[in-house]
């Protein structure tokens, strides 16, 4: 943040002092209010170099709503809205300033709650989003990083910056999935509807990350979290002790079936602190307890496990031929030294090999597991969904072949230097090992071209980018700016030696002043089979409707 922001003065009232936070939707400072003499917290939008006028309006609109809910709600457990002002032009909410830590700084800490920090914590949620519901407003967001941890021992509730009140759903389209992954509601994983139901969710999703030490659904990337929020069986509570069985309430994937805010606190409320008393005072560090997860099922396109490592022994070059001299000697050391290998590297189970006559070299590539089985064309099925914005865009809809079993989640990419607002359909198999999307750029044209989306493509991976040529494909039907192209590009997500290595076909295809890419993403091992089987399979069938 620049040095220059730190000394403005807000609606002539507030001073900025320093920066406490920086998110997608915003800044947050800590300020002094010179009318009052008190400390409060400003937000203010966060300002993308070379946003649309349209989507920076869309911001401050979404800005004012989110002060309008948050008027709306008084209690001990939210953190409480004091003004919302214009400076420049731009809306400012003004906040009561709340020392404290995160939840989620609490577990980086010490690892887990004990049960009566959770138990606390637990109840003070409830009555939070409780107090919301009842004034028809939706979090979306509850999370760790949204649940402070005064330090005098208060809990409250904060970030309603993706809340939104029920009268406004016009704001929103429907299927853009908000909200963190790990904690995000099945049904609203699959751009279902967000309701008190999905907050409930994502407050047992919470709890169980607080008793736990780490979040009930972990995948590799987004994908595999989504999927497993979507198709895993829900975890058993690890460490939750008494909690269990109300977490376990609040997490059933059918959100007719969850544990009512009420019954959660009435279930609570004989392990609650004794009145008076801070059950954070003892901060020691505890142990994360085991974490027990139900026995995964065995899907026909399972990922390989990890890469074992590096062979525990050293392949050098061939010795040369003994001299005549010592030969029996010779051979005597290399069996003593053969079998003192085996028994100290593989036991009983190397030596058997070897004295069976078999090769105790590892397995050649041919014995090596298989890849995950590719689909065939036969098994697709046509789907159809769209890819709208959610600032009252409209059209979007498409028709794509994909397994009918593949979940499918939306997503909204805001714009950036390189490129414009986006918005994404992802097909995803059960283990993420295979991905179809659909992404859509309403009015790309007549302001860009296709070589900048390929530039902001290639931006997104800087150094991990491994490009190829494109080439002609055929144009969707009707009017288009330019001629529709097809190329490969491989991304390397993660370091070593866990890398993983993915290739990306792509098709980009004009249409009208849109501009739509479907792209089927596989393990770069089985590009080339991909290519025929899953990608010209999958993209042929793209259509917009």
């Amino acid at each position: 943040m620049d040095k220059a922001d730190l000394k403005r003065l807000i609606a002539e009232r507030y001073q900025l002092l320093h920066v406490l936070g920086q998110g997608s939707m915003g800044t947050v400072w800590a300020a002094r209010d010179e009318v009052l003499g008190r400390q409060v917290a400003v937000k203010g939008i966060l300002h993308t170099p070379g946003m649309p006028d349209v989507e920076a309006a869309h911001l401050r609109e979404r800005t004012m709503r989110e002060a309008r809910a948050v008027a709306a709600l008084s209690h001990p457990n939210l953190v409480t809205l004091y003004d919302v002002v214009q400076h420049d032009g731009d809306p400012y909410v003004v906040m009561e300033l709340v020392p404290s830590r995160s939840l989620g700084e609490v577990l980086q800490e010490q690892g887990c709650l004990t049960e009566k920090q959770g138990a606390a914590v637990l109840d003070a949620i409830a009555a939070a989003l409780e107090s919301a519901h009842r004034a028809g407003i939706t979090h979306r967001d509850v999370k760790p990083g949204n649940v402070l941890i005064a330090d005098d021992g208060r809990v409250k509730l904060t970030d309603f910056g993706i809340a939104r009140n029920v009268a406004e759903a016009t704001m929103t389209a429907r299927g853009i999935t908000l909200g963190t992954p790990a904690y995000i509601a099945p049904e609203v994983a699959q751009g279902g509807d967000v309701s008190a139901a999905a907050d409930r969710w994502s407050l047992g999703a919470t709890m169980w990350a607080a008793m736990a030490g780490e979040p009930p659904y972990v995948g590799k990337n987004v994908m595999q979290t989504i999927n497993a929020v979507i198709n895993g069986d829900v975890p058993v509570p690890a460490g939750a002790g008494r909690l269990a069985p109300v977490i376990s309430g609040l997490m059933r994937k059918e959100p007719t079936e969850r544990l009512s805010l009420v019954d959660v606190r009435k279930q609570v409320y004989q392990l609650l602190p004794e009145p008076g008393t801070d059950a954070f005072e003892v901060r020691a560090a505890v142990q994360p307890p085991i974490v027990v997860r139900p026995k995964p099922r065995i899907e026909p396109d399972a990922p390989l496990a990890d890469d074992p490592g590096p062979l525990p022994f050293l392949v050098t070059k061939p010795l040369g031929a003994p001299r005549r001299r010592g030969r029996l000697t010779s051979a005597f050391v290399l069996v003593v030294a053969v079998l003192l290998f085996v028994a100290g590297s593989g036991g009983g189970f190397a030596l058997t090999r070897f004295a069976a006559g078999a090769s105790l070299l590892p397995p050649t590539e041919q014995t090596l597991p298989t890849l995950p089985t590719l689909p065939t064309s036969a098994t697709l099925q046509p789907r159809t969904a769209s890819a709208v914005l959610a600032n009252g865009d409209q059209g979007g809809k498409f028709t794509l072949h994909v397994e009918q079993s593949w979940s499918a989640y939306a997503e909204q990419r805001s714009s950036n230097q390189r490129l414009p607002a986006s918005a994404m359909v992802h097909f995803v198999s059960g283990s993420g090992a295979y991905e179809a999307t659909v992404q859509r750029f309403p009015e790309y044209y007549p302001k860009r071209d296709i070589k900048m989306y390929v530039a902001g493509v290639q931006a997104r991976w800087p150094g991990r980018f491994f490009g190829g040529e494109m080439v002609p494909t055929p144009d969707l039907a009707g009017p288009h700016s330019e001629a529709s192209v097809q190329f490969i590009y491989r991304t390397v997500e993660g370091d070593e030696p866990n890398a993983l290595r993915r290739s990306h076909f792509s098709r980009v295809l004009p249409h009208g002043n849109d501009l739509w890419v479907v792209e089927v993403v596989v393990p770069t091992e089985q590009e080339d089979e991909a290519r025929v089987r899953l990608f010209d399979a999958i993209a042929s069938t793209f259509a917009p409707v």
